[in-house]
């Protein structure tokens, strides 16, 4: 049935309108936020008890008091700690732990010590057992270098795998150890599981020689300066590894890579770092680069007044932006919810872009974090409409050998075997002679105890079968 509209004369000024919008408060999610942002107070915890403020925003006092183990845990903790998480903690580094423990203070404070079990930091910075799929707790296609950046290395630790864009991994090591670090292969310390990967070349001829690849290759305009994490390289040496890459005319961007932000903002408050972020962004402003820090934060919680003035800091000095790469983590942040608390808390109160949010990768043992493909683009639906356009966080697949992809941008999607399809759009240099590298479909896989029987039925046979080159079967389909 059509509505007749009636003829307005030529020229006629629209009539007199009625406002009726006004704010709902019933809404899937409630703004302004309810979470305080307040540093926790760390004299609740037994371990530290008697620390001073001077000595709680020391980073020499924080690195000295980092858990590296169970029983500096218990001691922090004390009966918050109870003997049935210690257990099933200790039971998961005997079994199934990729990434050794570190903990920085500042870290175990944000957790809650009423419900350990619960608190999504604990739950991705000291693993317990029980959270670990008993059937799945790795997918059969896991693999230490998931996304397979070493196949794409230019030179020891500088993975070429963008046209335009190189990742540096300068070091091996972290203030803190993340339980689903997609670099496990490569970074932190040797767990019962899992030998490390070491860099062979010294470190000194390691960075010359990257430098050096980058200097001739002026396809690269965006340098990502990672590891591990920066907060572990002494100041002055990451300075002048800036520097050096801020005389090479073709660079354009320079992103500094560091957890510490939020896992040890002390670092960043101390004299000398301040001082080194101050000439930093200024020689990056007199000679038109911009020079950003990426930083990694995953629950609300998180975030601290201490984050937000080290994220000011960063600011002052000149840096264009800092952004913020989560990962999605069950049980830690993949409720509508726990995704728009965290990107609030770092928006309104510490000055942090949200930028990303990537499924977990698929290295072992982490399969009970990992979210499906069809989960994670359900996410990205319900994060639109609450924030500006410019700090909605893209929800991100890194398809291996592919490289970051929005959510959306698959090809084809099996949802009962839980494939995925992906392309790419560009050549990396191990694959430059490939006619069918651009049409090539590559594929993702979701979490198999997301998918109905009939899906995990099938994967049942396949490794019963011994997975038979299935990857190549399933990329040549």
């Amino acid at each position: 049935m059509s509505v007749e509209v009636p003829a307005q004369p030529v020229g006629a000024r629209p009539g007199h309108r009625d406002p009726h919008a006004h704010a709902s408060q019933d809404q899937p999610f409630q703004y302004p936020l309810t979470r305080e942002f307040v540093e926790p107070d760390w004299t609740r915890l037994p371990g530290f008890k008697d620390a001073t403020t001077e000595q709680w925003e020391s980073a020499q006092w924080q690195r000295a008091h980092s858990i590296k183990n169970l029983k500096e845990f218990k001691e922090a903790l004390g009966e918050f700690a109870t003997d049935e998480l210690m257990t099933d903690i200790e039971r998961d580094q005997q079994e199934r732990a990729t990434m050794s423990m570190l903990i920085p203070p500042q870290m175990l404070n944000t957790m809650n010590e009423q419900d350990l079990y619960a608190d999504p930091v604990r739950r991705y910075m000291a693993p317990a057992l029980s959270e670990r799929h008993k059937e799945w707790a790795s997918h059969p296609l896991a693999s230490r270098d998931s996304l397979h950046e070493a196949d794409m290395w230019a030179v020891e630790g500088l993975t070429h795998r963008y046209p335009t864009k190189v990742l540096a991994e300068l070091i091996p090591t972290c203030p803190q150890y993340c339980g689903h670090c997609t670099r496990m292969d490569l970074v932190g310390n040797d767990t019962l599981q899992i030998l490390k990967y070491k860099f062979e070349i010294k470190q000194n001829e390691r960075w010359d020689l990257m430098l050096d690849y980058l200097r001739k290759t002026p396809q690269v305009r965006d340098v990502v300066v990672s590891g591990g994490d920066m907060a572990n390289v002494p100041v002055k040496r990451l300075e002048d590894f800036v520097n050096s890459l801020l005389g090479i005319e073709h660079i354009r961007d320079i992103r500094i890579a560091t957890k510490a932000l939020m896992g040890l903002p002390q670092h960043f408050l101390q004299d000398d770092v301040k001082a080194a972020f101050g000439r930093m962004g200024q020689t990056a402003f007199d000679r038109g680069v911009d020079i950003a820090v990426h930083t990694h934060v995953n629950n609300a919680q998180s975030v601290t007044p201490l984050v937000g003035r080290a994220a000011k800091m960063v600011l002052e000095s000149g840096f264009r932006d800092v952004r913020n790469q989560g990962v999605l983590l069950r049980g830690v942040n993949t409720t509508p919810k726990e995704l728009l608390d965290l990107c609030f808390m770092l928006l309104d109160h510490a000055k942090i872009m949200p930028y990303y949010f990537y499924l977990c990768d698929m290295i072992p043992n982490a399969e009970h974090w990992r979210t499906s493909v069809k989960e994670a683009q359900d996410l990205q639906y319900a994060l639109l409409g609450y924030m500006p356009g410019f700090a909605t966080p893209r929800v991100i697949c890194d398809v291996p050998f592919v490289g970051k992809r929005w959510i959306h941008m698959l090809q084809e999607y099996d949802r009962i075997k839980g494939i995925s399809y992906w392309t790419k759009n560009y050549r990396t240099g191990i694959e430059y002679d490939d006619p069918e590298a651009l049409t090539r479909h590559h594929t993702y896989y979701d979490p198999i105890y997301t998918l109905p029987e009939e899906g995990q039925d099938w994967w049942r046979a396949q490794i019963a079968a011994g997975l038979p080159d299935l990857q190549h079967e399933l990329a040549s389909a």
